[in-house]
């Protein structure tokens, strides 16, 4: 197999399918969160409330409440018991996740992710080590740190440092010190962790994995007969060990990412010249035979050593 060190990440994708092919997901997802965040901010900043309150805790058109259910959980072993609209807000919102994808929110909506992904540009353009990893189920303690200190201290613990509440916070009243949590997490993603913030530590992406562990919407590398061993997807997936079981299993295995690591950000797809990887949903665990034209490897431009 030949080095990639002279090529660009995606190259071929977009030599394939144009630059914003290649980035299709990529530019949806940076709508999709500056749709969320603008909603919330055209009240204070304009004076036109569709949405009133934060990611923790709204209400939309004055009818339809929604709350973080990763809060709520937190208020409840706090021994508060929120009010009835914020009891059915967080049921709409963990039933949604739960039948669409948990970690839907990390990629989609959540603000952090284009700090972060900013942060792992930065770190792969500088051709920075991988650094130090902390173990993969360090969010999942943290979580549960959070939980038992809510609980033993009576208050929604997560909310006292949560970047999520700073930074909405911070634009709507100034940012001060939302500015070192946010270059904090930046510098910590390019310069000590790789993906280390979303990947390792944050527990409101550890609450959705866990919420959409059955969940319906899943990547599936239908067509991975016709992988070419770029390693692109890898690269660019900021849970890349979730790629391996669908992309390089024995013909009998799925090929469905079932893993609740899995942010659903469509990177992959973008990436991949050939087409391996796909949007479906968890129960479509097809594979297109290796016969097909379609899964044919397209030619790929010779890589230096």
């Amino acid at each position: 197999m030949t080095a990639r060190t002279h090529t660009p990440i995606g190259h071929e994708a977009i030599e394939a399918k144009g630059w914003v092919g290649a980035h299709k997901y990529l530019l949806l997802r940076r709508v999709s969160q500056i749709v969320f965040l603008g909603l919330f901010l055209l009240g204070p900043w304009f004076g036109i409330w569709i949405v009133q309150g934060t990611l923790a805790g709204s209400l939309t058109l004055g009818v339809l409440p929604l709350t973080d259910p990763f809060i709520f959980l937190q208020s409840l072993i706090a021994g508060h018991w929120p009010e009835l609209t914020a009891a059915i807000g967080a049921v709409v919102v963990l039933v949604a996740y739960a039948l669409i994808s948990g970690r839907v929110y990390c990629a989609w909506v959540c603000p952090i992710n284009p700090i972060t992904d900013a942060a792992h540009w930065l770190h792969t353009k500088l051709g920075l080590q991988k650094g130090w990893q902390p173990k993969r189920n360090t969010k999942l303690w943290i979580l549960t740190t959070v939980l038992i200190v809510s609980g033993m201290a009576g208050v929604i613990a997560w909310e006292l440092v949560n970047p999520i509440t700073m930074l909405h916070r911070g634009l709507i009243f100034g940012m001060g010190f939302v500015w070192v949590m946010i270059g904090a997490i930046f510098l910590f993603d390019v310069f000590v962790s790789r993906h280390g913030w979303c990947g390792h530590l944050c527990p409101v992406g550890a609450f959705y994995g866990l919420v959409g562990t059955k969940s319906l919407m899943r990547v599936s590398a239908t067509n991975r007969s016709a992988c070419n061993d770029c390693m692109d997807c890898y690269a660019v997936c900021p849970e890349n060990q979730v790629i391996s079981p669908a992309l390089r299993g024995k013909a009998e295995s799925t090929p469905l990412i079932l893993s609740p690591d899995c942010t659903n950000c469509g990177r992959c797809i973008d990436v991949c010249a050939v087409d391996v990887f796909k949007f479906t949903h968890r129960f479509d665990d097809h594979l297109v035979r290796s016969s097909d034209p379609v899964a044919a490897p397209k030619p790929r431009a010779a890589r230096p050593i």
